[in-house]
C-alpha cells in the first residue's frame, strides 16, 4: 500500500510545482482560443500573438534544458534577452493563436515529463545562470504567468496567477534577485530588508555597496521590514506592478527603522 505524501514534503512540492506548470499551458490554450492576435499587449512592444509566440518558443527551450540539452540564450543582461527574444520572434513566423496556444501547452507537458525522471537538485545552465532543476521548473512557471497576465489584460480576460501559484515561483524569483540587480540605481545601496509575503516565508534581502545576496533571515536587524499580498508581490517583481500603487492600496505594509526605503526597493532590480 501506497501512503499519500504529506502536503509540504519534497515530492508533493515537485508535484504541485509541475501540476502547476500543465494547468497554466492548458489554461494558455483556452485563454488564446478565438481571440485577436493583433491585439498591442499594454505597455510593450509585442502584440498578443508576438507575447504567445515567445511564449511557446521559451517553453521548448526549457523543456530542452530540462531534457538535458545545453542552450545558449543571451548572457542573462536584459539587453542581451531582449535581443534574443527579438531574433528567435524572427525566426519563428508562426502567429495563429490556435497553434501557438497547443505549442505552449505542449512544450509545458514536455517539461514535466523531461524533468519528472532526473533529481530536481540537478544543476542547469539557463538564460539567467546556473541553478537546480526544480528551480528551472519555477522559473518556467514565473515566465507563463508573467505573460499570460500581460495577454489577459490585453484580451480583457482573467489573469491566471493566484496564492497558490506565487508561492511556487518563490524558488526561482529568490534565485533570481542577485542576477537582476540594476547596477546603476544600486550603487553604493547598502541596506537590509525583510520581506514578507502574505501566508508564506519570509526571507531577506541585504545590500551591500549595491550587491544583494538573499537569505532566509536577516543578517542584522532589518533596516525596512515589507509586508506584501502574494499576486502583488509577484506582479511588482515582475514590473507589471508599482510599489507606490501598492502601497496606496493596502496591498503593501512597510515599518522598521527606515519605512521610507520600501517604495524604492522594486526599482533597485531590473526585470529582464
Amino acid at each position: 500500500m501506497t501512503l499519500p505524501l504529506p502536503p509540504h514534503s519534497p515530492g508533493a512540492a515537485r508535484t504541485r510545482l509541475f501540476d502547476a506548470i500543465t494547468a497554466v499551458g492548458d489554461e494558455a490554450l483556452a485563454l488564446l482560443a478565438d481571440r485577436d492576435g493583433g491585439t498591442p499587449i499594454p505597455g510593450a512592444e509585442w502584440t498578443v500573438a508576438e507575447a504567445a509566440a515567445h511564449l511557446a518558443m521559451a517553453n521548448e527551450l526549457m523543456a530542452a534544458l530540462a531534457a538535458g540539452e545545453e542552450r545558449t540564450y543571451g548572457d542573462g543582461t536584459p539587453g542581451s534577452l531582449a535581443a534574443a527574444n527579438a531574433a528567435s520572434l524572427a525566426e519563428r513566423p508562426e502567429r495563429d493563436l490556435a497553434v501557438l496556444g497547443a505549442d505552449i501547452a505542449a512544450q509545458a507537458r514536455e517539461f514535466t515529463a523531461a524533468a519528472g525522471p532526473r533529481a530536481g537538485t540537478d544543476p542547469v545552465l539557463t538564460p539567467l545562470g546556473p541553478m537546480d532543476l526544480d528551480t528551472l521548473g519555477s522559473y518556467l512557471l514565473t515566465h507563463m504567468l508573467g505573460h499570460l497576465y500581460d495577454i489577459a489584460v490585453a484580451l480583457g480576460r482573467p489573469h491566471p496567477i493566484d496564492r497558490q501559484r506565487v508561492e511556487l515561483t518563490m524558488p526561482f524569483l529568490r534565485t533570481a534577485m542577485p542576477r537582476v540587480v540594476d547596477p546603476r540605481s544600486a550603487a553604493g545601496h547598502r541596506a537590509c530588508y525583510r520581506l514578507r509575503v502574505r501566508g508564506g516565508d519570509g526571507f531577506a534581502v541585504t545590500f551591500t555597496d549595491g550587491a544583494a545576496v538573499v537569505s532566509d533571515r536577516p543578517p542584522r536587524r532589518p533596516d525596512c521590514t515589507i509586508m506584501t499580498e502574494p499576486v502583488a508581490f509577484f506582479l511588482i517583481a515582475l514590473g507589471r506592478y508599482t510599489a507606490t500603487t501598492a502601497l496606496a492600496r493596502g496591498k503593501v505594509l512597510a515599518w522598521g527603522r527606515k519605512p521610507w526605503l520600501a517604495p524604492a526597493f522594486p526599482g533597485l532590480f531590473a526585470a529582464p
